[in-house]
């Protein structure tokens, strides 16, 4: 893991040919898109949960858990509130609160509008955030490559989740639900944009995420323990929550603040829209779920999307 003196120095971007390229590959867009795979596997281990378990409590439960074991195996990550500035513990505090302010609006907006159309709208809404975010505080400018990039992935995304819904009757979509789920949207946005701000100022990526995901954990515990937690005495309950916690919180973000270091934020988020497009996979592979032509047009507008976004420019430069 790099240290403060040694990450992210300035004259590494600055090589040329294609062994940087495979680096930028490998240590940016593919640690994301394996976390985002991780991810994509939520929907399916969530519904093997005891009958009744509250979906907010498997998520907060998911969360506790795997945040506290992401921050208690951290290298770094006790020292580096010591170790920031006093602006930077501000973001540290403004991204626990992001972190721990996903789950809270996501879940009741999946039980307020279904899976489908939350999803398409926190995922789908996160890149759009996250970009505005990136120009607004001047970290990023939007280029036409990736604005390019974010319509096709929103289109897929659109198209993958909602396909269901263009061959049925399509119901009232509750408003309050869908800025429930905007605003998880919005709170993945802020803290990608925090941790890879933390990230490229020199600080350990695993000590960020450890911080904001264990602080998140400990902000979320008090709901955990005002929802039905008999679900977690079970084997199953258990197997579940220990699942999401280990693989979808812990190595997942581990993943994702590695990426970060070589990712910007705008364009991790934009790569963590292939998440639909493992759960469609699973839904049809594993649960026995079908989907509709629809659906599997948008997973190949989604991949294409995937694909402008994560090849290097100078690669896609050098291939033509």
């Amino acid at each position: 893991m790099p240290n403060r003196t040694t990450s992210l120095t300035p004259a590494r971007p600055a090589a040329t040919g294609p062994r940087p390229s495979r680096t930028a590959l490998l240590g940016g867009p593919a640690p994301i898109l394996v976390a985002t795979a991780l991810w994509g596997t939520t929907g399916a281990v969530s519904s093997l949960a005891p009958a009744g378990a509250p979906a907010a409590a498997i998520g907060c439960a998911g969360l506790t858990l795997g945040g506290i074991l992401l921050f208690l195996t951290s290298r770094g990550a006790r020292s580096l509130p010591a170790a920031c500035t006093r602006s930077e513990r501000w973001l540290l505090l403004l991204g626990a609160l992001a972190v721990a302010g996903y789950p809270v609006t996501f879940y009741p907006a999946v039980a307020r509008t279904g899976v489908a159309v939350a999803t398409v709208i926190a995922l789908g809404s996160a890149p759009v955030f996250a970009g505005l975010l990136s120009w607004i505080t001047g970290q990023a400018r939007p280029t036409a490559r990736r604005t390019a990039a974010t319509a096709v992935a929103v289109l897929g995304c659109s198209l993958l989740v909602l396909g269901p819904e263009f061959t049925g009757h399509v119901g009232t979509i509750d408003l309050v639900g869908v800025a429930l789920a905007a605003c998880g949207g919005l709170s993945y946005a802020v803290y990608s944009l925090i941790g890879g701000r933390l990230i490229t100022r020199g600080h350990p990526s695993d000590a960020v995420m450890g911080v904001l995901f264990g602080a998140a954990g400990l902000l979320v515990l008090p709901l955990v323990a005002f929802v039905d937690t008999h679900w977690l005495a079970t084997t199953r309950g258990a197997a579940v929550a220990a699942y999401l916690a280990l693989f979808t919180v812990h190595l997942a973000y581990r993943l994702f603040g590695h990426g970060l270091r070589r990712t910007p934020a705008s364009t991790a988020t934009l790569l963590t829209l292939g998440e639909p497009a493992v759960a469609a996979v699973l839904g049809v592979t594993v649960l026995g779920e079908r989907l509709p032509a629809a659906s599997w047009c948008g997973l190949a507008v989604l991949a294409l999307g995937l694909v402008l976004l994560a090849v290097p420019v100078g690669a896609a430069r050098r291939a033509r």
